[in-house]
This record gives structure tokens, C-alpha cells and sequence, in this order.
């Protein structure tokens, strides 16, 4: 049996990076469904075993500017209320919070840079334990509230609030630890070229920090992921026969 997995992707170059093999490894045969250019309305948040949320450089409150933020908010709090495995990353789980009715808003800075996280007890408990003390991607101005339902797991001094989980089905994480850094960074630091030059990052610094810390967090990042897809309740109805 090949399980399904669907990620919706905002931003062609904010993929699953190095996730894919982990997915591929654990049995998903994994589809893109790219906002903009195909319709969220085809999408049926039920009839898939794994749901992921990518990144992307909007708010999600930018429903005026943005109409499609409204359906796809209405499809994760469909899957989000029959708890079905769910993950959300950066903008991700931003509409997952928000989905779950928890504020999310500018932080009135942007957090952009490679650090660690502090895990709080929960987290220490979690798959986020293979991160410990290695240095992730951070990529974001806006932050969530962790949902009412849900736990924090980790934390920074500029985000207290980077990863929430709920059951061992639900995980949404502010970092971007699918990220290659030894071998993606390049793309995000031209997509997002005017952001880094508005918020006085340097890419200079971002490119020697994703050499330096790329390969540990690789490693780590794919054990964390491994571990969380090992532990998640799927329903049997979704799977798809391999053919």
C-alpha cells in the first residue's frame, strides 16, 4: 500500500526540500498542489493519509489581497476538526493556528537567520528533540498564538511561539527546517531579495551560515521528520493502492 501525501505550495522554490526522501523513505507518494495555478476547490481535505501547508511570503489576514487565503483556511479546518495527520510550516502554520481561532500578527520585526531553538518540556518530549542545539532556518515577520487546543514546543527570545503540536497528528513549525541549506538557500535568497534588503539582512552572512550549519541540520531535521511521520494515526480510508 503507497500512502498519499498533498503539500500546497504558495511559492515554487518554498518546496519540501529535503523532507521528500524522508516521505518517499516512509512510503508517501507525494503530490505539489501549487496555488495559482491549480484550484484549491479540487482539493478534498479528507481523502488524502498527509496534508502539509508550505511557506509563503503573505499574512493571513491578507484575505482582501489574497481571496484564496479564505478557501484554504475553510479546507484546513475541515481536515484540523477529524484531527488527520497534518503539518504546517512558516505561513503553513500560521493558517493552521488561525484556523484553530489562535491571533496571528506581525511581530513588528522580521526573524530572519539561522539559531536556536529553546524547546520547552513538551518539545524536549517531541520529534523536535533532534534539534536540539542546531541552529534552524528562521524566515518570518508575523507570528502565531499557540492554539488553545494546542501545546508549544518551542520557543525564541524574538518568537516565544515556534512550533505547536496537537496529538501526535498535529505539527505546525514557524522555522523552515525542510530547507536545503547546503544546496536551496540560493533560491530563497534571490526570491526574497527585496525582503532581505528592506529588513537590512545580509546574504553574504545567510549564505556562509546555511555552509556552516546546513549538513547538521539536514541530518537533524530529517530525523525530526522521520519520527513524527513513524508516530502519526492514518485512516484507512485514505490510502491509495500502489500501482
Amino acid at each position: 500500500m503507497l500512502k498519499s501525501a498533498i503539500a500546497i505550495r504558495h511559492i515554487e522554490f518554498e518546496s519540501l526540500g529535503t523532507f521528500e526522501a524522508v516521505l518517499a523513505s516512509a512510503g508517501y507518494r507525494l503530490h505539489y498542489h501549487d496555488v495559482g495555478s491549480s484550484d484549491l476547490s479540487t482539493l478534498d481535505p479528507l481523502q488524502t493519509d498527509l496534508l502539509i501547508i508550505l511557506g509563503g511570503p503573505i499574512g493571513v489576514y491578507d484575505t482582501d489581497e489574497y481571496p484564496f487565503l479564505i478557501e484554504e483556511l475553510a479546507l484546513i479546518s475541515k481536515r484540523l476538526a477529524r484531527g488527520l495527520p497534518t503539518l504546517g510550516i512558516g505561513l503553513g502554520a500560521q493558517l493552521m493556528a488561525a484556523s484553530l481561532g489562535a491571533r496571528v500578527a506581525s511581530m513588528g520585526t522580521k526573524e530572519i537567520g539561522f539559531s536556536s531553538l529553546d524547546l520547552t518540556d513538551a518539545g524536549i518530549a517531541s520529534p523536535l528533540r533532534h534539534l536540539v542545539g542546531i541552529p534552524v532556518l528562521h524566515w518570518h515577520g508575523d507570528a502565531f498564538q499557540t492554539p488553545a487546543s494546542g501545546v508549544g514546543l518551542a520557543g525564541t527570545a524574538i518568537c516565544p511561539t515556534q512550533a505547536f503540536a496537537i496529538g501526535s497528528n498535529i505539527l505546525g513549525i514557524q522555522f523552515h527546517p525542510e530547507v536545503d541549506a547546503t544546496a536551496g538557500i540560493e533560491r530563497w535568497l534571490i526570491g526574497h531579495a527585496a525582503e532581505l534588503s528592506a529588513a537590512g539582512v545580509s546574504p553574504q552572512a545567510l549564505r556562509a551560515d546555511a555552509e556552516r550549519h546546513g549538513r547538521r541540520l539536514r541530518e537533524a531535521s530529517r530525523a525530526m521528520f522521520g519520527e513524527w511521520l513513524a508516530g502519526l494515526t492514518l485512516s484507512s480510508s485514505s490510502c491509495e493502492q500502489c500501482k
